[in-house]
């Protein structure tokens, strides 16, 4: 288990900041034509491009305070990685009050409702402690399980 901060926990999940220590992590769950489906036609992350590109950006937002960025997120009750939620502002300048809400998870923890779980997590977080107006999420009309969870 990587040894990031946590940020947040559900029931039956822990959100903690990213670290170095999962760039495996990413590449695995990135390399599964499934997850990827609905991204980018079911392609893989190249490996580099996580450790130069992805890794790093994610990284960055923790400099810019607590609420807003990338989160790995774990079954409490195993420590197992089962994906990553982000919450941040719109990623063309859009208003800072009005985060995007994103989330990617192992093919494996689909159907279990952590999706829906840590979305409700990280939306009454925004509202209780950010000056958040609204929380936004979008999906291709074909990905029928993010439509579920949104």
């Amino acid at each position: 288990m990587a040894d990031g901060r946590t940020y947040l926990e559900t029931d039956r999940l822990r959100l903690r900041e990213f670290t170095t220590d999962d760039v495996e992590h990413i590449v695995e769950l990135d390399s599964d034509p499934e997850v990827m489906r609905w991204i980018n036609g079911g392609h893989p992350t190249p490996r580099e491009v996580v450790v130069n590109e992805v890794l790093p950006a994610w990284l960055a937002y923790y400099a810019r305070g607590p609420h807003y960025g990338f989160w790995a997120v774990e079954e409490r009750a195993t420590g197992r990685f089962v994906g990553w939620f982000h919450l941040r502002p719109e990623r063309d300048g859009g208003d800072p009050r009005e985060p995007e809400l994103g989330y990617r998870f192992r093919r494996e923890a689909w159907g279990k409702g952590y999706a829906t779980e840590g979305s409700r997590a990280l939306i009454d977080r925004a509202f209780e402690e950010t000056d958040a107006t609204r929380v936004w999420a979008s999906t291709m009309v074909l990905n029928t399980g993010s439509q579920r969870v949104m």
